[in-house]
Protein backbone atom coordinates (compact mmCIF):
# COMPACT_ATOMS: atom_id res chain seq x y z
CA UNK A 1 0.00 0.00 0.00
CA UNK A 2 1.52 3.12 -1.36
CA UNK A 3 1.87 6.28 1.38
CA UNK A 4 -0.47 8.77 1.64
CA UNK A 5 -0.09 12.01 0.49
CA UNK A 6 0.23 14.79 2.64
CA UNK A 7 -1.95 18.09 1.36
CA UNK A 8 -1.47 21.07 4.06
CA UNK A 9 -4.44 23.13 4.50
CA UNK A 10 -3.13 26.40 2.86
CA UNK A 11 -2.46 24.18 -0.17
CA UNK A 12 -6.29 23.42 -0.50
CA UNK A 13 -7.43 26.70 0.49
CA UNK A 14 -4.71 28.09 -2.80
CA UNK A 15 -6.36 25.69 -4.89
CA UNK A 16 -10.30 26.29 -4.10
CA UNK A 17 -9.40 30.10 -4.43
CA UNK A 18 -7.75 29.75 -7.82
CA UNK A 19 -11.01 27.33 -8.80
CA UNK A 20 -12.84 30.27 -8.16
CA UNK A 21 -11.71 32.85 -9.75
CA UNK A 22 -11.11 30.86 -12.88
CA UNK A 23 -14.88 30.48 -12.64
CA UNK A 24 -15.63 34.22 -12.46
CA UNK A 25 -12.88 34.80 -15.21
CA UNK A 26 -14.56 32.44 -17.54
CA UNK A 27 -17.71 34.05 -17.18
CA UNK A 28 -16.45 37.22 -17.87
CA UNK A 29 -15.03 36.34 -21.23
CA UNK A 30 -17.91 34.80 -21.93
CA UNK A 31 -20.21 38.17 -21.13
CA UNK A 32 -17.51 39.41 -23.53
CA UNK A 33 -18.05 36.72 -26.33
CA UNK A 34 -21.66 37.90 -26.43
CA UNK A 35 -20.41 40.91 -26.90
CA UNK A 36 -18.47 40.72 -29.72
CA UNK A 37 -20.87 38.44 -31.03
CA UNK A 38 -23.24 41.49 -30.94
CA UNK A 39 -20.47 43.41 -33.19
CA UNK A 40 -20.71 41.00 -35.87
CA UNK A 41 -23.97 41.21 -37.83
CA UNK A 42 -21.73 38.86 -40.34
CA UNK A 43 -18.60 37.15 -40.02
CA UNK A 44 -15.12 39.43 -41.27
CA UNK A 45 -14.07 38.91 -44.64
CA UNK A 46 -10.39 40.48 -43.81
CA UNK A 47 -7.97 40.12 -41.02
CA UNK A 48 -8.46 44.13 -40.70
CA UNK A 49 -12.03 44.10 -39.81
CA UNK A 50 -10.80 41.16 -37.25
CA UNK A 51 -8.03 43.15 -35.50
CA UNK A 52 -10.59 46.45 -35.79
CA UNK A 53 -13.37 44.85 -34.07
CA UNK A 54 -10.82 43.14 -31.53
CA UNK A 55 -9.45 46.51 -30.87
CA UNK A 56 -12.51 48.56 -29.69
CA UNK A 57 -13.39 45.71 -27.71
CA UNK A 58 -10.28 44.71 -26.07
CA UNK A 59 -10.44 47.39 -23.26
CA UNK A 60 -13.59 46.06 -22.59
CA UNK A 61 -12.10 42.24 -22.13
CA UNK A 62 -8.75 43.45 -20.36
CA UNK A 63 -10.45 46.12 -17.71
CA UNK A 64 -13.74 43.56 -16.76
CA UNK A 65 -10.46 40.60 -16.24
CA UNK A 66 -8.66 43.36 -14.41
CA UNK A 67 -11.95 44.13 -12.39
CA UNK A 68 -12.76 40.16 -11.66
CA UNK A 69 -9.12 39.80 -9.95
CA UNK A 70 -9.35 42.39 -7.91
CA UNK A 71 -12.79 41.97 -6.46
CA UNK A 72 -11.34 38.14 -5.63
CA UNK A 73 -7.68 39.12 -4.28
CA UNK A 74 -9.15 42.02 -2.11
CA UNK A 75 -12.38 40.40 -1.18
CA UNK A 76 -12.01 41.25 2.66
CA UNK A 77 -11.11 45.05 2.14
CA UNK A 78 -14.48 45.01 0.03
CA UNK A 79 -16.82 43.57 2.78
CA UNK A 80 -14.82 45.28 5.65
CA UNK A 81 -17.34 46.68 8.18
CA UNK A 82 -14.99 48.61 10.63
CA UNK A 83 -11.94 50.76 10.04
CA UNK A 84 -9.87 52.46 12.54
CA UNK A 85 -9.15 56.83 11.83
CA UNK A 86 -5.38 57.21 11.10
CA UNK A 87 -5.73 60.85 13.29
CA UNK A 88 -7.49 59.71 15.99
CA UNK A 89 -7.35 55.82 15.79
CA UNK A 90 -11.26 56.03 16.79
CA UNK A 91 -13.19 52.71 15.33
CA UNK A 92 -15.23 53.61 12.49
CA UNK A 93 -18.01 51.59 11.23
CA UNK A 94 -19.00 51.79 7.46
CA UNK A 95 -21.33 54.25 6.01
CA UNK A 96 -21.54 52.93 2.51
CA UNK A 97 -20.16 51.60 -0.59
CA UNK A 98 -19.10 54.09 -3.22
CA UNK A 99 -18.68 53.13 -6.68
CA UNK A 100 -14.87 54.48 -8.60
CA UNK A 101 -13.98 54.18 -12.10
CA UNK A 102 -10.36 54.57 -12.93
CA UNK A 103 -8.85 54.44 -16.05
CA UNK A 104 -5.30 52.58 -16.64
CA UNK A 105 -3.67 50.87 -19.36
CA UNK A 106 -5.86 47.72 -19.79
CA UNK A 107 -8.72 49.66 -19.47
CA UNK A 108 -11.31 51.21 -17.38
CA UNK A 109 -11.97 49.30 -14.20
CA UNK A 110 -14.96 49.90 -12.30
CA UNK A 111 -14.79 49.64 -8.19
CA UNK A 112 -17.08 49.19 -5.13
CA UNK A 113 -15.26 50.18 -2.28
CA UNK A 114 -16.71 50.70 1.28
CA UNK A 115 -16.38 54.20 2.93
CA UNK A 116 -15.57 55.45 6.60
CA UNK A 117 -16.44 58.60 8.17
CA UNK A 118 -14.64 60.14 10.92
CA UNK A 119 -17.15 62.54 12.72
CA UNK A 120 -14.63 63.76 15.23
CA UNK A 121 -11.75 64.62 12.48
CA UNK A 122 -14.39 64.98 9.58
CA UNK A 123 -12.46 63.32 7.58
CA UNK A 124 -13.44 60.30 5.34
CA UNK A 125 -11.08 57.62 3.85
CA UNK A 126 -11.38 54.78 1.26
CA UNK A 127 -9.29 51.75 2.73
CA UNK A 128 -9.74 50.09 -0.51
CA UNK A 129 -7.85 53.06 -2.48
CA UNK A 130 -4.61 52.99 -0.27
CA UNK A 131 -4.44 48.76 -0.39
CA UNK A 132 -4.79 49.27 -4.67
CA UNK A 133 -2.72 51.76 -4.61
CA UNK A 134 -4.34 54.64 -6.61
CA UNK A 135 -4.29 57.93 -7.13
CA UNK A 136 -6.11 60.75 -7.02
CA UNK A 137 -8.14 61.36 -10.35
CA UNK A 138 -9.31 58.85 -12.48
CA UNK A 139 -6.13 58.64 -14.75
CA UNK A 140 -3.46 56.22 -12.34
CA UNK A 141 0.36 55.86 -12.43
CA UNK A 142 0.38 53.57 -15.40
CA UNK A 143 -1.38 55.79 -18.25
CA UNK A 144 0.54 58.27 -16.42
CA UNK A 145 4.02 56.78 -16.85
CA UNK A 146 3.06 55.63 -20.63
CA UNK A 147 2.09 59.14 -21.26
CA UNK A 148 5.55 60.40 -19.85
CA UNK A 149 7.45 58.24 -22.21
CA UNK A 150 5.33 60.44 -24.93
CA UNK A 151 6.12 64.16 -23.42
CA UNK A 152 9.38 63.50 -22.78
CA UNK A 153 10.33 63.26 -26.52
CA UNK A 154 7.26 64.91 -28.43
CA UNK A 155 5.37 68.23 -27.93
CA UNK A 156 2.25 67.84 -25.51
CA UNK A 157 -0.24 68.25 -28.33
CA UNK A 158 2.04 65.21 -30.92
CA UNK A 159 1.53 63.14 -27.33
CA UNK A 160 -1.95 63.20 -26.85
CA UNK A 161 -2.47 62.54 -30.76
CA UNK A 162 -0.18 59.52 -30.54
CA UNK A 163 -1.75 58.34 -27.28
CA UNK A 164 -5.16 57.90 -28.11
CA UNK A 165 -3.69 56.75 -31.94
CA UNK A 166 -1.55 53.95 -29.80
CA UNK A 167 -4.18 52.98 -27.22
CA UNK A 168 -7.56 53.97 -28.19
CA UNK A 169 -7.68 56.18 -24.58
CA UNK A 170 -7.67 60.07 -24.28
CA UNK A 171 -5.35 61.75 -22.46
CA UNK A 172 -5.56 65.80 -22.76
CA UNK A 173 -2.53 67.40 -23.32
CA UNK A 174 -2.93 70.09 -20.31
CA UNK A 175 -3.79 67.20 -17.88
CA UNK A 176 -0.44 65.42 -19.22
CA UNK A 177 1.46 68.97 -18.64
CA UNK A 178 0.02 68.97 -15.17
CA UNK A 179 1.15 65.35 -14.12
CA UNK A 180 4.98 65.71 -15.53
CA UNK A 181 5.89 68.98 -13.47
CA UNK A 182 4.49 67.57 -10.64
CA UNK A 183 6.41 64.39 -11.18
CA UNK A 184 9.12 66.30 -12.31
CA UNK A 185 9.14 68.28 -9.30
CA UNK A 186 11.79 68.64 -6.52
CA UNK A 187 13.78 66.09 -8.06
CA UNK A 188 17.66 65.91 -7.59
CA UNK A 189 20.63 63.94 -9.18
CA UNK A 190 20.31 61.12 -6.49
CA UNK A 191 16.72 60.64 -7.22
CA UNK A 192 17.55 60.04 -11.08
CA UNK A 193 20.76 58.54 -10.71
CA UNK A 194 21.30 54.76 -11.03
CA UNK A 195 21.86 52.57 -8.14
CA UNK A 196 25.64 51.94 -7.33
CA UNK A 197 24.97 47.98 -7.62
CA UNK A 198 23.49 48.88 -11.38
CA UNK A 199 26.45 51.08 -12.36
CA UNK A 200 28.79 48.11 -11.45
CA UNK A 201 26.61 45.59 -12.99
CA UNK A 202 27.42 48.03 -16.14
CA UNK A 203 30.91 48.15 -15.40
CA UNK A 204 31.57 44.52 -14.97
CA UNK A 205 29.68 43.93 -19.00
CA UNK A 206 32.36 46.49 -20.43
CA UNK A 207 35.46 45.45 -18.55
CA UNK A 208 34.88 41.75 -19.14
CA UNK A 209 38.03 39.97 -20.63
CA UNK A 210 40.17 42.70 -20.09
CA UNK A 211 43.42 42.92 -18.16
CA UNK A 212 42.93 47.09 -17.48
CA UNK A 213 40.07 48.78 -15.55
CA UNK A 214 37.62 50.18 -18.20
CA UNK A 215 37.58 54.36 -18.47
CA UNK A 216 35.04 56.37 -17.05
CA UNK A 217 34.65 59.70 -18.52
CA UNK A 218 33.02 62.68 -16.69
CA UNK A 219 32.31 65.19 -19.34
CA UNK A 220 30.96 68.92 -18.26
CA UNK A 221 29.32 71.30 -20.18
CA UNK A 222 26.45 74.19 -20.95
CA UNK A 223 23.53 74.45 -23.31
CA UNK A 224 21.84 77.02 -23.65
CA UNK A 225 18.23 76.58 -23.81
CA UNK A 226 14.63 78.81 -24.46
CA UNK A 227 13.08 80.13 -21.41
CA UNK A 228 10.68 83.03 -20.45
CA UNK A 229 10.21 84.75 -17.50
CA UNK A 230 7.88 84.13 -14.72
CA UNK A 231 6.21 87.14 -15.28
CA UNK A 232 4.75 85.75 -18.67
CA UNK A 233 2.38 83.95 -16.35
CA UNK A 234 0.68 86.88 -15.53
CA UNK A 235 -2.77 87.86 -17.50
CA UNK A 236 -2.63 90.58 -20.03
CA UNK A 237 -6.01 92.50 -20.10
CA UNK A 238 -7.54 92.34 -24.02
CA UNK A 239 -9.50 94.43 -26.07
CA UNK A 240 -12.37 93.11 -27.34
CA UNK A 241 -12.97 92.99 -30.95
CA UNK A 242 -9.37 94.19 -31.81
CA UNK A 243 -6.83 91.44 -32.81
CA UNK A 244 -4.30 90.02 -30.12
CA UNK A 245 -1.04 91.81 -29.40
CA UNK A 246 2.31 90.45 -29.34
CA UNK A 247 3.50 89.24 -25.88
CA UNK A 248 5.11 91.38 -24.12
CA UNK A 249 7.87 89.63 -22.18
CA UNK A 250 11.24 88.90 -24.02
CA UNK A 251 12.79 84.99 -24.40
CA UNK A 252 15.95 84.65 -22.76
CA UNK A 253 18.69 81.48 -23.96
CA UNK A 254 19.44 80.28 -20.49
CA UNK A 255 22.31 77.67 -19.78
CA UNK A 256 21.64 74.17 -19.03
CA UNK A 257 24.75 73.13 -17.15
CA UNK A 258 24.99 69.11 -17.31
CA UNK A 259 27.36 66.36 -16.24
CA UNK A 260 27.50 62.86 -17.37
CA UNK A 261 29.45 59.90 -16.59
CA UNK A 262 30.10 56.70 -19.09
CA UNK A 263 32.12 54.33 -20.32
CA UNK A 264 34.12 53.39 -22.93
CA UNK A 265 33.98 50.00 -24.60
CA UNK A 266 36.18 50.06 -27.68
CA UNK A 267 34.44 52.46 -30.31
CA UNK A 268 31.23 52.95 -28.72
CA UNK A 269 30.22 54.47 -25.36
CA UNK A 270 27.83 52.75 -22.54
CA UNK A 271 25.81 55.88 -20.23
CA UNK A 272 26.03 55.98 -16.81
CA UNK A 273 24.55 58.63 -15.75
CA UNK A 274 23.47 62.13 -17.31
CA UNK A 275 22.51 65.47 -14.63
CA UNK A 276 21.49 68.69 -16.62
CA UNK A 277 19.42 71.69 -15.14
CA UNK A 278 19.19 75.14 -16.08
CA UNK A 279 21.19 76.60 -13.13
CA UNK A 280 24.70 78.01 -12.28
CA UNK A 281 28.00 76.46 -11.58
CA UNK A 282 27.31 76.45 -7.98
CA UNK A 283 24.14 74.24 -8.03
CA UNK A 284 26.11 71.82 -10.88
CA UNK A 285 28.86 71.31 -8.08
CA UNK A 286 26.24 70.66 -5.55
CA UNK A 287 25.35 67.66 -7.34
CA UNK A 288 28.53 66.51 -8.00
CA UNK A 289 29.37 66.72 -4.60
CA UNK A 290 25.91 64.54 -3.68
CA UNK A 291 27.32 61.88 -6.16
CA UNK A 292 30.59 61.80 -4.54
CA UNK A 293 29.16 61.49 -1.07
CA UNK A 294 26.48 58.96 -1.67
CA UNK A 295 29.14 56.81 -3.13
CA UNK A 296 27.26 56.15 -6.32
CA UNK A 297 30.05 55.81 -8.74
CA UNK A 298 32.95 53.04 -7.66
CA UNK A 299 35.74 55.00 -8.23
CA UNK A 300 37.99 51.92 -7.32
CA UNK A 301 37.10 49.89 -10.09
CA UNK A 302 37.25 52.21 -13.14
CA UNK A 303 39.95 54.49 -14.63
CA UNK A 304 38.45 58.03 -13.29
CA UNK A 305 38.94 60.78 -16.64
CA UNK A 306 37.59 64.08 -16.94
CA UNK A 307 37.48 66.07 -20.64
CA UNK A 308 36.24 69.83 -20.21
CA UNK A 309 36.79 72.80 -21.63
CA UNK A 310 38.91 75.33 -19.93
CA UNK A 311 36.45 77.19 -17.75
CA UNK A 312 38.02 77.56 -14.97
CA UNK A 313 34.30 76.97 -12.50
CA UNK A 314 34.47 73.30 -13.83
CA UNK A 315 38.19 72.21 -13.08
CA UNK A 316 37.44 73.87 -9.72
CA UNK A 317 34.97 71.38 -8.76
CA UNK A 318 36.71 68.64 -10.40
CA UNK A 319 40.16 69.07 -8.44
CA UNK A 320 37.89 69.24 -5.05
CA UNK A 321 35.95 66.41 -5.57
CA UNK A 322 38.18 64.08 -7.75
CA UNK A 323 41.49 64.90 -7.10
CA UNK A 324 42.88 61.60 -9.07
CA UNK A 325 41.04 61.63 -11.97
CA UNK A 326 42.73 62.10 -15.00
CA UNK A 327 42.47 65.47 -16.50
CA UNK A 328 42.17 66.38 -20.00
CA UNK A 329 41.25 69.94 -22.05
CA UNK A 330 39.03 68.87 -24.84
CA UNK A 331 41.30 69.28 -28.01
CA UNK A 332 38.81 69.81 -30.32
CA UNK A 333 38.84 73.50 -28.00
CA UNK A 334 42.23 73.85 -28.57
CA UNK A 335 41.81 73.44 -32.10
CA UNK A 336 39.32 76.52 -32.47
CA UNK A 337 41.99 78.76 -30.61
CA UNK A 338 44.56 77.42 -32.95
CA UNK A 339 42.17 78.32 -35.97
CA UNK A 340 41.45 82.03 -34.86
CA UNK A 341 45.27 82.90 -34.57
CA UNK A 342 45.53 81.17 -38.30
CA UNK A 343 42.88 83.42 -39.43
CA UNK A 344 43.86 86.37 -37.46
CA UNK A 345 48.02 86.54 -38.76
CA UNK A 346 47.76 84.73 -41.92
CA UNK A 347 44.26 85.71 -43.34
CA UNK A 348 42.38 83.00 -45.50
CA UNK A 349 45.36 81.41 -46.91
CA UNK A 350 47.16 78.17 -47.70
CA UNK A 351 49.86 79.30 -45.38
CA UNK A 352 47.16 79.60 -42.52
CA UNK A 353 45.97 75.81 -43.23
CA UNK A 354 49.61 74.84 -43.84
CA UNK A 355 50.42 76.51 -40.19
CA UNK A 356 46.93 75.09 -38.60
CA UNK A 357 48.16 71.25 -39.71
CA UNK A 358 51.17 71.45 -38.35
CA UNK A 359 50.90 73.05 -35.11
CA UNK A 360 47.82 70.80 -34.92
CA UNK A 361 49.97 67.18 -35.46
CA UNK A 362 52.73 68.77 -32.70
CA UNK A 363 50.02 69.09 -30.23
CA UNK A 364 48.61 65.84 -31.02
CA UNK A 365 51.58 64.17 -30.10
CA UNK A 366 51.86 66.24 -26.89
CA UNK A 367 54.48 68.36 -27.99
CA UNK A 368 52.71 71.16 -26.30
CA UNK A 369 56.27 72.69 -25.25
CA UNK A 370 57.11 73.19 -29.10
CA UNK A 371 53.60 74.82 -29.83
CA UNK A 372 53.74 77.21 -26.85
CA UNK A 373 57.49 78.12 -28.12
CA UNK A 374 56.02 78.80 -31.55
CA UNK A 375 53.58 81.03 -30.73
CA UNK A 376 55.83 83.08 -28.26
CA UNK A 377 58.24 84.00 -32.11
CA UNK A 378 55.05 84.60 -33.74
CA UNK A 379 55.70 88.81 -35.12
CA UNK A 380 51.77 89.51 -35.49
CA UNK A 381 51.34 92.08 -37.98
CA UNK A 382 48.01 93.44 -36.71
CA UNK A 383 46.59 94.39 -33.04
CA UNK A 384 43.82 91.39 -33.78
CA UNK A 385 46.77 89.05 -34.27
CA UNK A 386 48.79 89.70 -31.34
CA UNK A 387 45.26 89.22 -29.46
CA UNK A 388 44.54 86.19 -30.47
CA UNK A 389 48.17 84.98 -30.46
CA UNK A 390 48.22 86.06 -26.41
CA UNK A 391 44.70 84.14 -25.71
CA UNK A 392 46.21 80.79 -27.60
CA UNK A 393 48.98 81.58 -25.78
CA UNK A 394 47.48 81.93 -22.22
CA UNK A 395 44.82 79.16 -22.81
CA UNK A 396 47.59 75.93 -23.51
CA UNK A 397 50.20 77.73 -21.14
CA UNK A 398 46.86 77.55 -18.33
CA UNK A 399 46.30 73.77 -18.75
CA UNK A 400 49.48 72.40 -20.10
CA UNK A 401 49.26 69.61 -17.70
CA UNK A 402 46.24 68.27 -19.26
CA UNK A 403 47.36 68.51 -22.90
CA UNK A 404 49.63 65.22 -22.91
CA UNK A 405 47.43 64.15 -25.66
CA UNK A 406 49.66 61.19 -27.10
CA UNK A 407 50.60 59.75 -22.91
CA UNK A 408 46.46 59.91 -23.30
CA UNK A 409 45.89 58.10 -26.62
CA UNK A 410 48.15 55.19 -25.65
CA UNK A 411 46.65 55.16 -21.77
CA UNK A 412 42.79 54.70 -24.03
CA UNK A 413 41.43 58.08 -22.89
CA UNK A 414 39.40 59.96 -24.93
CA UNK A 415 40.44 63.54 -26.11
CA UNK A 416 37.52 65.08 -26.86
CA UNK A 417 34.50 65.65 -25.24
CA UNK A 418 31.97 64.48 -27.21
CA UNK A 419 30.06 62.11 -24.86
CA UNK A 420 29.00 65.85 -23.47
CA UNK A 421 28.12 67.47 -26.43
CA UNK A 422 25.78 64.17 -27.50
CA UNK A 423 24.31 64.44 -24.50
CA UNK A 424 23.47 68.01 -24.51
CA UNK A 425 21.57 67.34 -27.80
CA UNK A 426 19.52 64.41 -26.83
CA UNK A 427 18.99 65.28 -23.51
CA UNK A 428 18.20 69.33 -24.07
CA UNK A 429 17.90 70.11 -27.26
CA UNK A 430 15.82 67.42 -28.60
CA UNK A 431 13.10 68.50 -26.66
CA UNK A 432 13.61 71.96 -25.77
CA UNK A 433 14.53 73.31 -28.29
CA UNK A 434 11.67 73.23 -30.69
CA UNK A 435 9.80 75.69 -33.04
CA UNK A 436 8.50 78.47 -30.94
CA UNK A 437 8.88 76.68 -27.94
CA UNK A 438 9.52 79.11 -24.48
CA UNK A 439 10.18 77.81 -21.28
CA UNK A 440 9.73 78.71 -17.60
CA UNK A 441 12.56 78.10 -15.74
CA UNK A 442 10.54 75.36 -13.44
CA UNK A 443 8.71 73.37 -16.04
CA UNK A 444 12.23 73.05 -18.03
CA UNK A 445 13.92 71.89 -15.15
CA UNK A 446 11.29 69.01 -14.33
CA UNK A 447 11.08 68.33 -18.29
CA UNK A 448 14.71 67.63 -18.51
CA UNK A 449 14.83 65.99 -14.99
CA UNK A 450 12.76 63.39 -16.55
CA UNK A 451 14.59 63.20 -19.41
CA UNK A 452 17.78 62.25 -17.44
CA UNK A 453 16.08 59.69 -15.57
CA UNK A 454 14.73 57.97 -18.71
CA UNK A 455 18.38 57.85 -20.24
CA UNK A 456 19.69 56.92 -17.00
CA UNK A 457 16.94 53.95 -17.01
CA UNK A 458 15.14 55.20 -13.72
CA UNK A 459 12.17 56.05 -14.76
CA UNK A 460 10.51 53.64 -12.95
CA UNK A 461 11.57 54.47 -9.89
CA UNK A 462 10.97 58.56 -10.37
CA UNK A 463 7.22 57.13 -10.65
CA UNK A 464 7.61 55.14 -6.99
CA UNK A 465 8.83 58.55 -5.63
CA UNK A 466 5.97 60.39 -6.90
CA UNK A 467 3.56 57.89 -5.86
CA UNK A 468 4.74 58.23 -2.62
CA UNK A 469 4.54 61.77 -2.64
CA UNK A 470 1.02 61.57 -3.65
CA UNK A 471 0.16 58.96 -0.71
CA UNK A 472 2.03 61.40 2.04
CA UNK A 473 0.36 64.19 0.45
CA UNK A 474 -3.24 62.64 0.44
CA UNK A 475 -2.76 62.09 4.05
Amino acid sequence: MGAAEVISFEEVRARKQWSTLRQQLHQRFDHWLDTLEQAWHEPPGTLSEVTATVWDLRQQLTGGITETIVAHAHAGERQRQQASCPRCARVLKVQDHVGRTVETMVGPVELERPYFYCRACREGLYPLDDALGLVTGCKQLDMQQAAAQLVTEVPYDTAQALFSALTGMHFGSERMHTFTNQAGAELTVLDVAPSRQEIERRIASVSAGRLRRPVLVLGIDGAYVPTRPDSAREPCKGRRGKRAQRARWRGQWRDAKGLRFYLLDGERIVHVLSWHQVQNEEHLGEALKQIKEAGVIPEEQVRLCVVCDGAEWIWKHVQALFPQARQVLDYYHCAQYLHRVAKAHYGASVQALEWVEATMTRLYLGKVGLVLGGLRRMQPQSDEAAKAIANCWDYLDEHRGRTAYRKLRRGGYPLGSGGIESSNKFICHVRLKRSGAWWYEANSNHMLALRCAKYNGTLDQVFLRYQQRLRETSE
